[in-house]
């Protein structure tokens, strides 16, 4: 994958989810970006065990980076 699209990636999640998901004791870390555009991501803190997890994920992370990022196409938690 595009090294601009991964610094993309990182970029959205530094300033626009990490810091929200601090504020309630949680963190995001990035794993990787396949090539058919599918983010990996580890919750940690807080949202690792959070039973919104998953809601968060998807509604949260992967709304945000597809819209900042539109060649990302879907974010998973590993």
């Amino acid at each position: 994958m595009d090294n601009t699209i991964e610094a993309k990636v990182k970029e959205v999640l530094e300033r626009d989810i990490r810091p929200a998901l601090q504020a309630d004791g949680g963190n995001i870390e990035f794993v990787s970006i396949e090539a058919d555009g599918t983010v990996k991501v580890r919750l940690q803190g807080a949202c690792s065990c959070c039973p919104g997890a998953k809601h968060t994920l998807a509604m949260g992370v992967e709304r945000l980076l597809r819209e900042k990022v539109p060649s990302v196409k879907k974010v998973v938690s590993v």
